[in-house]
């Protein structure tokens, strides 16, 4: 499949995957400063399968929710052209699933190879990927084959030079469009008498192998990104250059050089630590960054000087609004909160405007909620609803149910005898907002609902005489009786409310 991206590899100063770092402050922060490209965090291919895509309307973003509300990954339009996404997988199809899913939204994917903590060697994902040359093969190809951004992986190097050069050949060959190299050793001893497979990595105390990235910088055609030298070459912006030429590569990535001071990608020099700070806090603030990722950054920022009264008070701080007053940034604090209240406000008011201007004037409505207090365990309005369509030969009840984009509350319509029927009243989950439809249809049709104060309940007394087959029901009345025909229409991108916390 044909690239098609302006996205380029050669010449450029990169900011560097790094977990807790590399969240959407500090990539538009370094931005700001100068660099070219930034990489995200390396998320797991498994918890990204089973996120959503969220346009959030009040941040301007777009977020990936987990099924907890999490939001696991967040960007926006300034960096639409120049993020790739870092993504740890060991399995070719969940590789290709999550780029797919993330495609339109970042400028590229990357397959991290380097990566040896426990947590991802365990799960034979990042540097564990270096001894199995045919499984990065397998996820290296179905992705430049599937995806139209392009694709690069980021690898340790191997103890011999000549096998790691012949596995970044044999990489190239999957048709990647670039290669970042951390000039440390990945080593892997097997035991096999004892079961125990032991790895070690070079520590970044240890000299990066510049000497390996030059030969490998040779040895292919592709772009090679120098990564690794913020320990021994990277102090300030001119140590890039001299670090590229040492390795012959075409673009330097950075890491904890960029995570201490992210303006080391300003041409003009470093601008003083507490503008940093605080640019880096306006931009946690204006895109809800959750405090304890905001209080890790700007941690490792300080440094040294965590021991003072200013990093002891960022150590206590407890949300977001008291690491600004930390930083005696508690008026930005306030005034932007107070944008996102009227936004979202505003937003709020213009959608039930348009719910009411389109709504449809046949269906019955009544304001209810279905209260499962009210009823007898395991007895709900739907069953009843389901019951008396039954006893009147009418077609099963047919619900559709829609999902509000700003607060991603639910509403059902359900249609009996021809006539639709809703509750006003939106809810959290789909399950109650059916629930609430079928009231509302009983209530219209005069016929019971079967609540406790209605007195004796015919439908609990059908479960006594042992027909329960028909009338089991999940929780929050969901009954298995249900009509399989029964629709669900999700707005596939609703916008997710997640404003900073007053």
């Amino acid at each position: 499949m044909t690239v098609n991206t302006p996205l380029c590899f050669r010449g450029k100063k990169i900011l560097a995957p790094m977990v807790r770092v590399g969240t959407l402050p500090m990539r538009l922060l370094a931005l700001d400063y100068g660099a070219d490209i930034v990489y995200c965090e390396e998320l797991i291919d498994i918890k990204m399968m089973q996120c959503k895509r969220v346009i959030n309307e009040v941040l301007e973003t777009v977020d990936f929710v987990a099924p907890n509300e999490r939001v696991v990954f967040r960007t926006c339009e300034r960096e639409r052209e120049r993020v790739v996404f870092q993504m740890g997988s060991a399995d070719a199809e969940r590789a290709l699933a999550v780029a797919k899913l993330v495609e339109s939204d970042v400028a590229g994917i990357d397959i991290n190879m380097g990566c040896p903590k426990e947590y991802s060697t365990k799960a034979r994902m990042g540097a564990a990927l270096l001894s199995d040359p045919d499984k990065i093969e397998s996820i290296l190809t179905t992705l430049v084959k599937g995806i139209c951004k392009p694709v690069t992986c980021k690898i340790r190097i191997l103890p011999s030079v000549e096998d790691t050069v012949n596995l970044v050949k044999r990489i190239e060959k999957t048709g990647i469009a670039a290669i970042a190299v951390h000039g440390r050793k990945y080593l892997v001893f097997s035991f096999s008498f004892c079961l125990l497979e032991r790895k070690k990595e070079e520590r970044p105390q240890h000299p990066v192998h510049c000497d390996v990235i030059k030969a490998i910088s040779e040895a292919v055609s592709i772009p090679v990104i120098a990564n690794g030298g913020s320990h021994d070459f990277i102090k300030e912006y001119a140590d890039m250059e001299t670090f590229q030429k040492a390795t012959a590569a075409s673009s330097v990535m950075i890491a904890r050089a960029a995570m201490w001071n992210p303006s080391i990608f300003r041409k003009e020099g470093f601008c003083p630590l507490k503008d940093v700070m605080q640019d880096y806090i306006k931009y946690a603030v204006r895109y809800d960054n959750h405090y304890t990722n905001t209080k890790y950054c700007l941690c490792q920022m300080l440094r040294e000087q965590l021991e003072t009264t200013q990093g002891k008070r960022l150590h206590a701080a407890q949300s977001t609004q008291e690491i600004c007053e930390v930083f005696e940034m508690g008026d930005f604090y306030e005034e932007t909160t107070a944008i996102f209240e009227a936004k979202k406000t505003s937003l709020e008011t213009k959608m039930q405007d348009e719910d009411d201007q389109t709504d449809d004037p046949d269906v019955i409505k009544m304001a209810v909620r279905f209260d499962k207090r009210e009823y007898p365990p395991q007895i709900t309005p739907k069953m009843y609803l389901l019951e008396w369509c039954r006893k009147e030969k009418h077609p099963q009840p047919v619900y559709e149910t829609i999902q509000r984009p700003l607060d991603r509350l639910f509403c059902s319509v359900v249609t009996v005898a021809e006539r639709k029927y809703r509750s006003t009243l939106w809810d959290k989950s789909k399950k109650l907002a059916e629930q609430a439809a079928a009231i509302v249809c009983l209530r219209a049709l005069g016929v019971p609902e079967g609540k406790l104060c209605e007195g004796e309940n015919h439908l609990v007394n059908k479960r006594k005489r042992g027909d329960q087959e028909s009338l089991i029901s999940r929780d929050h009345g969901e009954d298995l009786a249900e009509p399989s025909h029964k629709k669900a229409n999700f707005i596939e991108e609703p916008s997710e409310m997640n404003v900073p916390k007053m």
